[in-house]
Parts: structure tokens; sequence; C-alpha cells
């Protein structure tokens, strides 16, 4: 086996085995045994425990910044930009439901804490794409003048509840569903009035 493909089953094997059963069930002698290595195998690729989470984390993150960020209309009304981040994030986590289910563990355990709270409170040092926007949206009178944590709240909420129970199999989402929620998600966030902003109303 290549030196590469050692590295991609090792970060396979990981993102699998946390995802189903979460950073405590995941020693690194279970994500060796899952990825058909020894356990001394993964040292040669990572220094500890923690930089394997945090390297799974920044590969997830990755590709997601390149999915959402693939034909982003650069300059257009904050509402059509708002849509096409909405309908990319929730067309990749129901193609690629790893990459979810690994999220769902991350930001929910102290490893993704302080991350978390540095994406809701628009300090992270990296590009915030969703929290910019929101923050723009407020300022041209768009959106509603509610704090960061909120709007995510409004419009993360219910696309993350709703990807879980697809992934689960209790709903079936097509297209003309995504859609109708992501409308929604958009209608709890606009103002109601166009009077006073700056873009043309849509």
């Amino acid at each position: 086996m290549k030196t590469s493909g050692k590295r991609s089953d090792i970060i396979k094997a990981s993102m699998e085995l946390i995802s189903e059963q979460g950073f405590h069930g995941a020693p690194m002698s279970g994500i060796a045994a899952k990825a058909g290595v020894a356990t001394g195998t993964i040292y040669r690729y990572f220094d500890s425990r923690n930089e394997l989470i945090t390297e799974l984390y920044k590969e997830v993150e990755k590709k997601i910044i390149s999915v959402i960020q693939d034909g982003y209309p650069v300059g257009k009304p904050i509402r059509e930009r708002f849509v096409h981040l909405t309908t990319k994030l929730f067309r990749h986590f129901i193609d690629c439901p790893l990459h979810f289910r690994y999220l769902e563990q991350y930001h929910n355990s102290p490893y993704g804490t302080a991350l978390r709270q540095d994406i809701l409170l628009n300090r992270s040092k990296k590009p915030n794409i969703f929290g910019n926007l929101f923050l723009e949206g407020i300022e041209r009178k768009v959106l509603k003048d509610f704090a960061l944590p909120v709007l995510f709240a409004l419009t993360m909420g219910p696309l993350r509840d709703l990807i879980r129970d697809h992934i689960l199999g209790f709903i079936s989402l097509d297209e003309e569903m995504i859609r109708q929620v992501i409308e929604a998600c958009w209608d709890s966030i606009r103002t109601r009035e166009p009077s006073g902003s700056t873009e043309t109303w849509n």
C-alpha cells in the first residue's frame, strides 16, 4: 500500500469511527484496526490523537468551503447569495452524510466548542462567509437586526435537524422540499418591509 493510501485509510477510518461512536469510542487502537494498519503507523502521519482529530476537521472544512464557494454569486442580492450557500450546504451533507455526522460530533465536543463560539460571534481568523453575509444583510436592512447566534440558529438549526432526519431515514428530502425549507429559513430572518433597504427586494 502506498504511503498516501495509508494516510487516506486512517483519515477515513477515523471519521467513520468517530461519527458512529463519538470521540470516546474511537481510540487509536480502534482506528488502526478499522484502517487495517498497526497503531504505530498512525503516529507516522499524526503526532497525537488530538492532531488527527484536528486534521479531520480541517479536511472536512476545506471541502465544504470549496463546495459553497463554487459558483458563489458575488455582488448579487443578499437573498440570492443566501439561497446559494444554504442550497450547496444542504446538498453536500445529503450527498456526504459522513461529513455531517463528523461535524455534529466535533462541534458538540470540547474540541469544537471554542471554534463554534468564534464562528457564531464572527471572530474567527478564518473567512466566515455566512457570518459576513448576515452582517452585510443587517447593515443593508435586508435582514433582521438579530445577534449572529440567533441568525445562525434560525437558518442552520432547521437545516441541521432536517439533514439529520434525512440521514436517519425519517424523511426524504427532494429538490422541491429543499427549496421550500430554504425559503422558509430566509423568511424567518429577512425584514418584512423593504423600506430602507439598499438593494432591490426579492
